[in-house]
């Protein structure tokens, strides 16, 4: 049905990209979505705004899914009520937001977020003082609140795929910037100028990189070449919203492919500025590593189990991290003290551009502090380290370590040994170690009364015991 519409629109020019001031309505026998998908209280929502006398439409990301025939995560409304008269018509509702207020409504644990029709900011002499701008010196909009109407907010949408507006009440689409047509041939467009709209919000860029991998589109040919050039400007948003950003990026279950994307159009960088140096200088290990990494974080969310940040964290910022240990070592620090120095410098430096919480930076500097821990087995130290709260992250993650390249002597099979080993195997485990290191460290001089020398004793081919 679809594919006969857009086949209809076709015409031998090139199409403009900029939205219209009619759009093409989709009638009910032209698109497959049905009011029996859609959320009973999203269309209570859009029809009591309706009845109320305002215009109110499903719009986005929930329209677009589902005309892919995909299940929509969530159901957003645009209106021509503001965020105050929308409040007024409902007593479960809330405005939040400075930058771009929005109003939520709630229904036990579902939202449906509401927003007012937007229009694009002035440019010129016109608009307001520089402290009041609404725009910086580079073009990106600081505020977001001028109101307008249903023609104006799809003009202001990003990608041509999230302009599409859908009426429960008559079962129409209406679609301003040809996203039925980019939906059909699979691909991504920005609305208007890219390169105008790159410098309004950078994070446009890293949005056309995210719904490329999620919908397994193309990036078309002008959305794209303005990417590469423009990507420094990521440098200029607030860290906190790029750390968000990077979690839509990463956790969507398509992580494998946004990295690929991100590093082929020079996005990885201003997100991930030590381990894009890393990748640089050791494609084929650091490369190994992160992929890996997230191409485990996808299958965990494909199977539906969780996921944790700080290991992905983790992983990514790895890669740079055994240098800054070597530097920190060579001015005379042990191995152990010399991890933390170098993981605090790395967090630090790369909350400047991400800023990752404490309750994630912890346990990031955690997983790495085992990786020194792990190999320190003798004695009674492997069963304190088995109950350590982050062995089974810090396993998990040498395990990583191994897979990606790095040859550690079978630390990890020893460990996925000991940990089904019954306490008298452990002990035989134990016992094997240092009689390895005994013979490693070769023929001693025999101690005074012949007593053999004391497991777990430091020598040349065992560790000092770990702080």
């Amino acid at each position: 049905m679809l594919k006969k519409l857009i086949q209809s629109l076709r015409s031998p020019l090139r199409r403009s990209k900029h939205p219209r001031s009619t759009p093409v309505v989709i009638g009910h026998a032209k698109h497959s979505m049905r009011r029996a998908q859609i959320s009973r209280n999203a269309i209570n929502v859009v029809e009591r705004l309706q009845k109320a006398g305002y215009q109110a439409y499903l719009v986005g990301g929930c329209v677009r899914d589902l005309m892919l025939g995909l299940k929509p995560k969530d159901f957003d409304v645009a209106t021509s009520a503001t965020p105050e008269q929308v409040r007024a018509e409902f007593r479960n509702a809330r405005v939040i937001g400075r930058r771009f207020k929005l109003v939520h409504v709630h229904f036990g644990r579902e939202i449906i977020e509401v927003a007012t029709f937007r229009a694009n900011h002035p440019q010129g002499d016109d608009e307001e003082d520089n402290h009041l701008s609404s725009r910086n010196e580079s073009g990106r909009i600081l505020r977001d609140n001028v109101y307008g109407s249903l023609e104006d907010d799809a003009q202001r949408r990003d990608l041509t795929i999230n302009a599409l507006y859908y009426d429960p009440s008559t079962e129409h689409v209406l679609d301003y910037a040809h996203g039925a047509q980019d939906i059909q041939n699979r691909q991504i467009s920005m609305i208007g100028d890219p390169t105008q709209r790159y410098q309004e919000d950078p994070v446009r860029m890293l949005r056309a990189i995210r719904f490329a991998a999620k919908l397994d589109f193309d990036i078309e040919k002008h959305t794209a070449e303005p990417i590469r050039p423009l990507a420094h400007l990521l440098r200029d948003i607030p860290s906190a919203r790029l750390f968000e950003e990077v979690l839509k990026l990463f956790l969507g279950g398509y992580a494998e492919f946004t990295f690929d994307l991100l590093v082929e159009y020079d996005l990885l960088a201003p997100l991930f500025p030590a381990s894009a140096a890393a990748l640089k200088n050791d494609p084929q290990y650091a490369g190994n590593l992160m992929r890996l990494a997230l191409a485990s974080t996808d299958k965990r969310i494909a199977e539906g189990r969780p996921v944790t940040p700080a290991f992905l964290f983790a992983a990514m910022l790895w890669p740079a991290l055994p240098a800054r240990v070597a530097q920190q070592q060579a001015r005379g620090l042990p191995p152990i003290p010399a991890m933390q120095e170098a993981a605090q410098s790395l967090i630090t430096e790369q909350c400047q551009h991400t800023a990752i919480p404490k309750r994630f930076s912890m346990p990031i500097r955690e997983i790495w502090d085992m990786q020194e821990r792990l190999p320190r087995r003798h004695g009674k130290r492997a069963d304190l380290l088995l109950e350590n709260p982050r062995f089974r992250a810090g396993y998990d993650f040498l395990l990583l370590r191994e897979d990606a390249g790095e040859n550690l002597g079978g630390l990890g099979d020893w460990w996925t040994d000991y940990q089904d080993a019954s306490d008298s195997q452990r002990r035989d485990m134990i016992r094997d170690l240092s009689d390895k290191d005994d013979s490693a460290a070769g023929p001693r001089k025999k101690r005074r009364g012949g007593s053999r020398r004391r497991r777990g004793a430091k020598s040349e081919g065992t560790p000092p015991p770990a702080e």
